[in-house]
């Protein structure tokens, strides 16, 4: 019960998130905007730092290894992975008129969406390979420090969600499809979730490596895309705020209940 509640906490989070295209009225205020931006970038920081880094550098001792080789190279692995996603796949950033990606005669709504999702994959990761570490024993990850980041994550998805189903419906897209999209792109998570348990179960070895490729892969997005579109244009101090609200959140989150 722990474990299915835990894998469908973040999508729940997109889901409430999106949902708030019913409440608004023409747009997202913009200082709003950068405030949720620089939240969801704090929390994925603190996650990749404290739920990830640290218990895959735990784990390699315990298993005997050299502690920063895990941690580092899974680390550059995951921003490896996501850089190539990020080059492959058509998607449009929030703020932005220029495609990214393959070429392709996709809608921009549908590109916007995209975005979303790419950065979805490696927080459906982050929750699948902590639950995986709580299920297998011996690793130092606990169930309760496994639904704590369930539940950051969660939380972070709310603003996600609702990032990404106001601008679509300010777009022109209805309220009921921006709902629908925001919500889609949530899918992801459950799913990365349970395929990266599926092969952390099978390759128990190489878990710190997983959990570090986690990270890499998250604070790719956080570099990439969460953090400038934040910072762009005025008020950038607002985004600044929320990244230390979002980071203080996680990291309370993980001590207190990890």
């Amino acid at each position: 019960m722990d474990l299915a509640i835990g894998l469908l906490l973040p999508f729940l989070g997109t889901t409430l998130g999106s949902a708030m295209v019913f409440f608004m009225r023409q747009e997202m205020n913009k200082l709003l905007e950068k405030l949720l931006l620089g939240f969801a970038s704090g929390v994925m920081i603190a996650a990749s730092v404290f739920s990830l880094l640290i218990p895959s550098i735990d784990m390699a001792l315990e298993q005997n290894k050299i502690a920063y080789i895990p941690a580092a190279v899974g680390f550059m692995g995951g921003m490896l992975f996501l850089l190539i996603l990020d080059s492959l796949i058509p998607h449009i950033h929030l703020d932005s008129e220029k495609p990214e990606g393959v070429p392709a005669k996709i809608k921009k709504s549908t590109m916007l969406v995209l975005a979303v999702t790419l950065h979805n994959i490696p927080e459906g990761m982050a929750v699948g390979v902590t639950f995986a570490g709580a299920l297998i024993g011996n690793t130092g990850i606990t169930m309760a420090g496994a639904i704590a980041l369930a539940l950051g994550i969660a939380i972070q998805n709310f603003p996600e969600g609702a990032i990404i189903s106001m601008p679509l419906c300010s777009r022109g897209v209805s309220k009921k499809q921006s709902f629908f999209y925001g919500t889609l792109s949530g899918i992801v998570e459950p799913i990365g979730a349970v395929l990266t348990i599926l092969l952390a179960q099978i390759l128990v070895p190489v878990l710190p490596y997983f959990l570090s490729f986690a990270a890499g892969a998250m604070i790719y997005v956080v570099v990439e895309e969460l953090i400038p579109e934040s910072q762009n244009g005025e008020h950038s101090n607002i985004g600044t705020i929320g990244v230390a609200v979002g980071f203080v959140l996680m990291m309370v989150l993980d001590v207190a209940l990890g």
